[in-house]
């Protein structure tokens, strides 16, 4: 999910009654429902991205790491203000300090999870891609939810509209993910009615702001298709074109070899080719299904003469 999901997350928990629990409780839900995004650092480095992105400081490891090292800076960081005279609202317990720090970092993955984006769970001891294919990345009913219950309880006073709000939130989700999984098995049991066997992979995945539809991707082989599910017919609709994946192109054989596709590779999940020539070379350009058209998600390089 986006950074604004997580931190609303990380306050609404605060809000419903856990930012009590100890010093600095409502900044460390926040704070450790963000951290895991650290590595958008790898931006700053000539790492390509995609391939480091939703790995190290979102894997099992990190996931035990990251909220003992959140917990020490903020002791630290308490021990500082006290020497400087500084008084809080309430007593700073390390325990529950590191218990956010851990209800934070897991709403984070959880949410991660819940995209077709991908996160791998397991790094570094597993690097392979799991998906929810649940919610979109930006999902604004998410944050009008949690909006709506912390501002109700900033001027309420009370916890109750905050723990309103998870919980509509938590019913939205199960309401999502086993909506995605019925809508999966309508598309496969379709598609193998009428082309006689199972798709070679196939996403169900989420659209942004339509939640009753669904973006469906199949691998026919040498070429895609895709279309939208809906609720309202409970059935797929596929568009005539077809997208060729020419991957067994003489270039795109030549193109793997490059750093930056290599690595837009490895978190791919639908890639598809295309190739064009310009006056520099031949430009052999790798897109995924699932974000085609949208700025970031491909990776390109130029191929010289003779190709």
């Amino acid at each position: 999910m986006d950074n604004v999901c997580h931190t609303l997350v990380g306050a609404a928990c605060g809000a419903a009654g856990l930012n009590r629990r100890t010093r600095f409780g409502a900044a460390t839900l926040m704070i450790s429902a963000n951290v895991p995004d650290l590595d958008v650092l790898v931006f700053v480095t000539n790492t390509p991205w995609i391939e480091f992105r939703r790995g190290w400081t979102h894997g099992i490891l990190a996931q035990i790491v990251l909220p003992v090292v959140l917990t020490a800076a903020v002791s630290l960081f308490d021990r500082v203000r006290r020497a400087r005279g500084a008084d809080g609202d309430r007593p700073f317990h390390v325990g529950w300090t590191l218990l956010l720090a851990f209800v934070g970092l897991y709403s984070h993955v959880f949410l991660d999870y819940l995209n077709n984006y991908g996160v791998r769970l397991a790094t570094p001891f597993s690097w392979r891609w799991s998906y929810g294919d649940a919610i979109f990345i930006v999902d604004p009913w998410m944050w009008m939810m949690m909006g709506v219950g912390i501002w109700l309880t900033g001027t309420r006073g009370t916890p109750r509209p905050a723990r309103v709000a998870l919980l509509v939130m938590s019913c939205y989700i199960a309401v999502m993910v086993a909506s995605g999984w019925i809508a999966r098995g309508i598309v496969s049991s379709s598609w193998k009615s009428a082309h006689g066997v199972e798709p070679r992979a196939l996403m169900v995945g989420p659209l942004p702001l339509v939640p009753f539809s669904r973006q469906v991707i199949v691998d026919a082989g040498d070429h895609y298709e895709y279309g939208v599910f809906s609720w309202g017919q409970a059935a797929v609709s596929f568009v005539p074109e077809q997208i060729p994946k020419n991957d067994r192109a003489p270039q795109v054989a030549a193109a793997r070899s490059d750093n930056n596709i290599r690595a837009f590779l490895v978190w791919s999940r639908f890639p598809f080719w295309t190739i064009e020539s310009t006056p520099a070379g031949t430009r052999v350009k790798v897109s995924d299904m699932r974000f085609a058209g949208r700025n970031g998600f491909e990776a390109s390089m130029i191929l010289p003469a003779p190709y």
